[in-house]
C-alpha cells in the first residue's frame, strides 16, 4: 500500500525500495501515472477505481488495475473504448459500509463485467472494519465466502491487522499498509513488540532556551504553568510541519519527545513553527541539541496516542516544507 504519497514517506522512493513487492495499491490516478513514468512495471491497483469515463483512457494507456465498487463504474467500463482488456478487482461491502457491492448485487456485477468483453481478469476484494479490534473478521469473512462461492478469481482481503492476526485471511494477495512503515495497527500492541521498525524519523533541534520561574506560562493561551524553576527548550517544529497542534502540553498531560537522546515531554501549546520541551534532567541540552519528534527511539504510535489520534495521521500529515534525507 503506497497511497497518500506512501503514507507521507515519498511515493516513488518507497515503491522503488519495495523491490520484493508483487504490486502496489493507491487511490490517486496521478500517483499511479508517476509510478509508471518512474519505470515501475508491476501491477498498480487503483483502490477506488475511476470516477469519470475519461479516466479510463489513462487506465488503458498505463495498464492499471481497476477496483470496481458500484454500478456506475461497471457502466463506464461497458461503454469504454480500450486498446486492451483491463484487470479488475471487484470490491464487496461485507460490513464496513463504505464502498462495494453486497449480496446478490456482487454476483450481478461480476456477471456484467465478465460479459462486457472489456475485462482481462476479475479478482475479488473486501476490507475489514475491525481486524484490529474485538469484533474481528469472522462475520465479514463468512459473508464474503457466501457471496463469492463458485466465482473464479484471485482474492485479496488482509490489511495490516489481518496480515498479522488472521492468517486465514491471507488468500492470494495481502495488502500491508501501516505495518510497512513501522507502526502498529493495534492500539494494545507496540510496533516494537511486533518486530516493526520505523521508516520515518522526524527530527529537529533546539533553537532557544528559556529559564522559567514558578508561575510563568508557556505558549499561546498559557496552557502550561511552571510549578517550580525550570528550563525549557524551544524546538523548531510546529503544526505547519505536520506536528499535531492538539498534542497536549499541560502539567498533568503532555506528549513525549526525545531531546539529546533523553526522553522528556512537551510543554505548552504547539504553535505554527515551534513547540517547547521540558529540559528538566537534561542539563546537557543546549541550542542545537537534536530533538526526535517521532520515529527511531520514540514510536509514532505513542506520540499519536498522546495527541488523541493514530500514527497514520501523523505520517500522512508531514508537510512538504520538511526537508527529507534518505538513510540506507
Amino acid at each position: 500500500m503506497v497511497k497518500a504519497n506512501a503514507y507521507g514517506h515519498g511515493l516513488v522512493r518507497v515503491a522503488q525500495a519495495l523491490t520484493d513487492a508483487d504490486g502496489y495499491a493507491l487511490l490517486d490516478l496521478n500517483e499511479a501515472v508517476r509510478l509508471r513514468e518512474a519505470g515501475l512495471s508491476k501491477p498498480i491497483l487503483l483502490l477506488e477505481g475511476v470516477f469519470q469515463p475519461a479516466d479510463l483512457a489513462i487506465v488503458d494507456r498505463y495498464a492499471l488495475t481497476l477496483a470496481v465498487h458500484d454500478l456506475e463504474q461497471v457502466l463506464m467500463l461497458e461503454r469504454a473504448r480500450l486498446s486492451a482488456q483491463v484487470a479488475v478487482v471487484l470490491k464487496l461491502n461485507t460490513g464496513l459500509n463504505r464502498l462495494g457491492f453486497s449480496g446478490s448485487a456482487a454476483r450481478a456485477a461480476y456477471a456484467r463485467l465478465e460479459a462486457s468483453g472489456k475485462v482481462a481478469s476479475i479478482s475479488l476484494m473486501t476490507h475489514f472494519a475491525d481486524a484490529d479490534g474485538a469484533s474481528g473478521i469472522a462475520a465479514q469473512l463468512a459473508r464474503f465466502a457466501e457471496w463469492t462461492a463458485g466465482l473464479p478469481g484471485e482474492v485479496t482481503l488482509a490489511n495490516s491487522a489481518a496480515v498479522l492476526r488472521y492468517p486465514e485471511a491471507h488468500a492470494d494477495w495481502v495488502r500491508p499498509g501501516i505495518m510497512l512503515y513501522g507502526c502498529s495497527p493495534f492500539a494494545e500492541l507496540s510496533a516494537q513488540s511486533l518486530g516493526l521498525r520505523p521508516v520515518m524519523t522526524l527530527t529537529s533541534e533546539i533553537i532557544a532556551l528559556q529559564d522559567l520561574k514558578p508561575g510563568d506560562r508557556v505558549g499561546y493561551s498559557g496552557v502550561f504553568e511552571a510549578r517550580e524553576p525550570m528550563r525549557v527548550g524551544v524546538v523548531a517544529c510546529g503544526y505547519a510541519d505536520g506536528y499535531p497542534r492538539h498534542a497536549p502540553g499541560f502539567a498533568d498531560r503532555s506528549t513525549p519527545v526525545v531531546v539529546a537522546g533523553r526522553r522528556t515531554t512537551t510543554v505548552g501549546r504547539v504553535s505554527m513553527d515551534m513547540l517547547c520541551a521540558d529540559l528538566a534532567g537534561i542539563p546537557e541540552a543546549r541550542v542545537g541539541s537534536r530533538v526526535v519528534l517521532w520515529g527511531d527511539g520514540l514510536a509514532a504510535d505513542e506520540v499519536a496516542a498522546s495527541a488523541g489520534t493514530i500514527s497514520y495521521e501523523l505520517l500522512c500529515a508531514l508537510a512538504p516544507r520538511v526537508s527529507q534525507v534518505e538513510i540506507e
